[in-house]
């Protein structure tokens, strides 16, 4: 009988370790390391919250930045706080990135590019019913259409210098409303979720070249601009999203960085993102074999944990429409 429990348990711990072995040679991209030292970084959105902390932080790391936004002044107080902080310059130019033909001459400008982040949005939060359509243009146009452009612009620099600069990355900032549906974000989800496509597809075209994408989901982060955008959420927004919590601009960047620098795929921000990672995984590319094996495990779980979600919220907005 103890001859039976032995071979029932160690089956048992063969399989995970025949999986790993599997996942460690299947896993695509293959693991990489993006350099930041000594090289050009360019961070759209800038001149505050999180574009500004990534600025900061990679000026720190002894990399050449440029900084990119529509508000000059605003930028040239961006420029003079960080060098303040860290005793060094950085390039700031003025741009709509809905402008294709504005954003290709500032691209041109700034030279060749290592490492491109894709950090401007905007979010006007409201149920689709009630908002104009021009807001919902607005935000298809800055989120996805902005992140084309700056891509288009970028690529053919970024792709001469690689064989002497080695591995670049393009780092596109969607959000965890890119990664689930909520109340009141429909049109900002919209143009979050498609950065995905974007991402996944771009991918395969520019890994040839030796850069590397990454799709950063942080959650609501304080900022500027999140204090203007809570003035207007509705309320059931607020309920719903309260349940990942808010972080700080310079812990957003932190984690950001680390996902671009060790060329990650999908680069979560916090506790929740994580678990929404391996919800939404999907056909997504991983570099991680233990990552991998862990999305592979917990597959089903995370999608029993995800009903759970969507039980409470729905219960969320029933009781709202009652009250209505």
């Amino acid at each position: 009988m103890a001859d039976v429990y032995f071979s029932f348990f160690s089956l048992i711990l063969l399989i995970p370790l025949l999986l790993l072995l599997i996942l460690y040679f299947i896993v695509r991209p293959k693991p990489v390391r993006v350099p930041i030292k000594n090289r050009h970084v360019f961070i759209t959105g800038g001149s505050s919250g999180i574009g500004l902390a990534l600025a900061q932080l990679c000026v720190q790391q002894g990399a050449d930045v440029t900084i990119l936004a529509r508000n000059v002044s605003r930028l040239e107080e961006a420029k003079q706080s960080i060098k303040l902080a860290t005793g060094r310059d950085v390039s700031i130019f003025s741009a709509d990135v809905r402008d294709y033909d504005a954003v290709k001459r500032v691209v041109e400008e700034a030279g060749p590019i290592d490492v491109l982040v894709c950090n401007h949005g905007v979010y006007v939060p409201q149920e689709l019913e009630d908002q104009d359509l021009e807001e919902v243009k607005f935000m298809i146009d800055v989120n996805l259409m902005g992140t084309f452009h700056l891509i288009k612009a970028a690529l053919p620099g970024m792709k001469k210098i690689r064989a002497e600069r080695g591995p670049g990355s393009i780092a596109i900032m969607s959000s965890q409303g890119g990664q689930v549906g909520i109340y009141g974000y429909t049109a900002y989800s919209a143009s979050k979720f498609g950065l995905k496509g974007l991402a996944e597809s771009l991918q395969h075209e520019i890994i040839s070249d030796n850069i590397h994408v990454s799709l950063v989901f942080p959650p609501d982060t304080e900022t500027p601009g999140f204090a203007e955008e809570v003035k207007r959420r509705p309320q059931l927004s607020s309920i719903i999203a309260a349940s990942s919590g808010a972080m700080k601009a310079d812990e957003v960047a932190k984690k950001s960085l680390n996902g671009i620098q060790s060329g990650s795929f999908m680069v979560p921000c916090n506790f929740e993102g994580f678990l929404l990672g391996v919800a939404t995984a999907g056909l997504s590319p991983q570099r991680s074999f233990l990552m991998a094996f862990v999305e592979v495990m917990t597959a089903g779980l995370m999608r029993f944990a995800g009903l759970f979600f969507q039980w409470n919220w729905y219960g969320c907005i029933e009781k709202h429409a009652k009250k209505k």
